[in-house]
């Protein structure tokens, strides 16, 4: 099993990356307005780098929201339940994330693909679909795994008081 503290690692690293793109896309969108308020100047593909950022980001940033068991939870019928029942249930959450995750990974790789074999682009840069894809496929698996060693971590039962 892959220990907790390299998964950890790798995913900070995820979560980096994905907030310096949030950052660099920022900075992107910033000058364009400037440049459209000001020159009536704007760059050109400056949404398709909007969109394309944004996906990317999404999937970096999903590995440390699982390390840090920050995904959205309602636990409307489960907060009065006793906590091992609680640990239960969320082990049996992050085998179904695990899952989920598996499963995107793998139909993404399968986009990927498709789009590096069909040379399909951006329609106003030309910027090749595949990459995006394909910068996806790590954290999507990093995830899995993350979810995968926390459904069989003894950890979650710790947390819950067990």
């Amino acid at each position: 099993m892959i220990p907790l503290k390299l998964l950890s690692f790798l995913a900070q690293v995820c979560a980096v990356l994905a907030g310096l793109l949030l950052t660099a896309i920022t900075l992107v969108t910033c000058l364009s307005l400037i440049g459209r308020n000001t020159t009536g100047q704007t760059l050109v593909g400056d949404y398709e780098l909007t969109a394309v950022a944004a996906g990317a980001a999404i999937a970096l940033f999903m590995p440390w929201c699982q390390m840090r068991r920050e995904h959205i939870i309602v636990d409307f019928f489960t907060a009065r339940l006793p906590a091992g029942v609680n640990a239960l249930l969320d082990r049996f959450g992050s085998l179904v994330l695990a899952v989920v995750m598996g499963l995107l990974t793998w139909r993404t790789s399968v986009g990927a693909l498709s789009a590096h074999g069909s040379q399909t682009t951006t329609m106003m840069l030309g910027f090749p679909e595949w990459i995006v894809y394909t910068a996806m496929v790590p954290p999507l698996a990093l995830t899995a795994v993350i979810a995968l060693a926390q459904t069989f971590s003894s950890a979650t039962a710790q947390e819950h008081g067990q």
